[in-house]
Formats: structure tokens, sequence, C-alpha cells
């Protein structure tokens, strides 16, 4: 049942969705300046930038918890991307600095170098026009400004209130955002089966007293009607899909409370696999995460947990 679900419409319908509040959303940010910012390129290939761009973004801040945002230009997609931890203390912002991405309201051109300036901290935007790379700086302005200064070329400098906002985007939120879409479809499925099932009952019913039948057969082929709706409800509310997607729903929440990563989670017949990594101080598991500790070459500080039911 799960592979028949069209989680590629969804995405659509997610990023439909997504474009109409942006507008709404970024009226509400504020500008602001990570204190870790990297910035870079990867091949434009239709359909699949925001995964790609996560990808170079995961690798670049040596975590896949990342926020990031980017545009597309002469095949390439242009980022910039910053920890999401760095944002716990502003998570209604944005960062100037994307303003000066391609096709974005203070971009110029490739040749110019844009400045960012903010409670003592500087960045600054600037592309390798002979490597075709995208560099960003970042350091306390009394260095970095004078630095990036004496450089030969064109300067503009961000105004955070003037120009167009670009909120951050997190590919782990919108894919929890589309799960969710994902059991609400299915929720939804069965209760239009279920209503289905009751109007056919209800032209049922009506046809037997037209045919002027035993009333008290058509109240037991009622009762039997009825139960079967209750019945295909109760397994349509109970079905293997949405039960995995709570499961997966559960360790993710408790994951995300210890720092946690959802590696593998798979379901071949009755039999449920999932393999999370985790902080050493977790080996022994905690709420929902039990089960066997895994050997092997994980990053430094985490191990590895299996858990097969």
């Amino acid at each position: 049942m799960l592979k028949a679900l069209n989680f590629r419409s969804l995405h659509e319908k997610h990023n439909d969705k997504r474009a109409k509040q942006k507008v709404r959303s970024t009226e509400k940010l504020s500008p602001y300046l990570p204190n870790e910012l990297v910035g870079g390129s990867v091949p434009f290939v239709a359909g699949t930038e925001e995964e790609a761009v996560w990808k170079a973004a995961s690798q670049a801040c040596a975590t896949e918890k990342v926020h990031f945002v980017y545009s597309v230009e002469d095949k390439h997609c242009w980022y910039i991307a910053c920890p999401s931890v760095v944002l716990a203390s502003n998570p209604d912002s944005w960062c100037p600095l994307a303003a000066a991405l391609p096709k974005n309201s203070e971009f110029w051109d490739k040749e110019t170098v844009y400045l960012y300036e903010q409670d003592g901290m500087a960045s600054a935007l600037k592309w390798d026009v002979d490597a075709g790379r995208l560099q960003v700086s970042l350091g306390a302005s009394r260095t970095l400004l004078p630095r990036m200064q004496s450089m030969d070329a064109n300067f503009v400098t961000v105004n955070g209130q003037t120009a167009k906002p670009v909120p951050w985007m997190n590919l782990a939120l919108m894919s929890e955002k589309i799960s969710r879409d994902a059991a609400w479809l299915l929720v939804v499925s069965g209760l239009v089966t279920s209503a289905l099932i009751l109007t056919f009952l209800a032209f049922q019913l009506i046809k037997t007293a037209d045919l002027d039948r035993d009333l008290m057969a058509a109240k037991i082929k009622a009762d039997k009607a009825v139960q079967a709706v209750i019945i295909k409800a109760h397994e349509t509310a109970h079905s293997e899909p949405i039960m995995h997607m709570v499961r997966v729903q559960e360790i993710l929440d408790d994951l995300d409370v210890i720092g946690g990563t959802l590696q593998k989670y798979e379901v071949d017949g009755d039999k449920l696999v999932w393999e999370v990594l985790v902080p050493e101080k977790y080996k022994k598991g905690t709420k929902s995460i039990k089960g066997q500790l895994q050997t092997g070459d994980e990053r430094e500080g985490f191990i590895r947990i299996k858990g097969v039911h």
C-alpha cells in the first residue's frame, strides 16, 4: 500500500502550498547573520535541486541538519547554508547575503563583491570567475571589511531592511510535512470509502422499501452492512501504512530530542528493521529506541543501534 501512494504528487502540492505561503512568511522575517555560513554550487539537474543542495550543504557543515537557500543560473545551483543549530535563537530570520545570489534582488553580476555587516560581524560573497566557484567569507568587521575593500573589484553593501527577504529552506521539515500529508490522504481515503458504502447502503434500503420486502429481513441486512462499514473503517484507520508512519514519526521525535539520526527503516513482509545513530551515552537506548548495539566505522561520538520487530 505504501508504494501505491503518489508521493510525487504530494511533493508538487506541497511546493504549490509553500509558494503561496512564501509571500506572507517573508513579511515576518528579520535580517540575521549566522556565525557559521558556507557557500558553493552544484550542477543543476531538474527535479533534484533541493536534494543536491542539501547534500552539498550537509557535507560542508558536517551535519545533516542544515538551513539553506539557493538560486539557479548557468546550469548551476548557487547556494549558501548554515547549521540549523545556529538559528536556534533566531528562528524567524533570513540572511541578507542570500539576496545577492543570482536572480535575487541585490544581485548585479559575478564580478561584484557583496558585503553585509551586523553587530560587529561582517560577511562577503564573491565569485572566483576563472574557476566558476562561489566563496563566502565571515569574520569581524574590523578585519574582514578592510581586507575585502583592498581588492580591485566593485562592491555592493546589502541593506537588510530594503532587500527582498529570501527565507531559509529545511529539507527535514519539508519531508515531515509531506509525510503528514500522506497520512492525511490515507485517512481521507478511508472516510470517502465509508461515505460511498453508506450511500450505497441508503440506496439499497430505499430500494428494499419500494419492493415491499420483509421489514425484519431489511433490518438484518442493514445491520450487516453497518457492521461491514465499521469493520472497513476500523481496518482503514489501523492499516499498515498508517502504523508505520506513526512508528517512524515516533522514532524521529525521540531522535530529535537526543540529537540522533535515522539511517534505515525497512519493512520486509512481517519483519521490521531499523537502524539509528545516537550519541554514545545512549548506548542502552531510550524511549522508543531500543535495540542491539552494532559495531562499525561510525562518526566520532556516535554509535549505531539496530532494532528488529
